[in-house]
């Protein structure tokens, strides 16, 4: 299958939930494994067969940063468990258009380059309407019961370093310190969470993603996607 056919794949097997409520997809994987545009793809595919999207990421609910790095700027530990607000997660977007919700939600808690929160205005979801999330730690225990669907995107640590390190060194001022920062927090946080989390037996569906112009799709047989 091409990337084509896997998006596709995917889209019609979503597009087949039929709830009560939004359909809440998670897309899982580590850092720089390719998940924001296989969402962003995703999105658009289901906008052009008609359905309405909500595409956002976890990105939108972090943590202050005295918060975020209180146990050190590279630490694993506190990139698994301090950077994003995961109350706020739940309560201003999953559990609102979960089957007891009533549809007002809001796609971001916080703004990270100022460092400070954001009170943003609800929207109103369509009963039929798709939520794609992506980022990192989407299985953990405390959202895991509030999606409706999760894929997990899966590449090698070393392809996902590269990308990562191409993407983010500017940005984490120059390859020397992006490669220290995801040697000593993002590759180890991502250990940690599979060692709690266990993601890619819990998802429904696996995107391996080494290969971007043939990832290969697997679907777990007794997932809600199959």
């Amino acid at each position: 299958m091409d990337r084509s056919d896997v998006l596709g794949e995917i889209a019609g097997r979503i597009e087949r939930r039929h709830l009560g409520h939004p359909v809440r997809v998670a897309v899982d994987g580590r850092t720089a494994s390719g998940k924001t545009t296989l969402a962003d793809e995703l999105a658009a595919l289901l906008r052009e067969r008609g359905r309405e999207v909500i595409r956002t990421s976890i990105d939108g609910f972090h943590r202050p940063r005295a918060e975020r790095y209180a146990r050190g700027r590279h630490s694993a530990e506190g990139y698994y468990h301090d950077a994003r607000d995961l109350p706020a997660i739940v309560a201003l977007l999953l559990a609102p258009l979960g089957p007891e919700g009533d549809r007002h939600y809001r796609t971001t808690s916080f703004d990270l380059d100022a460092d400070r929160p954001i009170a943003q205005e609800p929207k109103i979801a369509a009963e039929r309407a798709i939520l794609i999330v992506d980022g990192t730690f989407l299985q953990r225990p405390e959202l895991r019961l509030h999606w409706d669907a999760t894929l997990f995107v899966r590449t090698s640590a070393e392809t996902a370093q590269t990308r990562g390190l191409d993407r983010d060194a500017t940005r984490l001022g120059g390859e020397a310190a992006a490669r220290d920062l995801y040697a000593q927090r993002y590759r180890p946080a991502y250990a940690l969470y599979e060692q709690i989390a266990e993601p890619e037996a819990s998802c429904d569906v696996i995107v391996d993603n080494d290969d971007l112009a043939c990832p290969q799709l697997h679907i777990r047989a007794t997932g809600r996607l199959a």
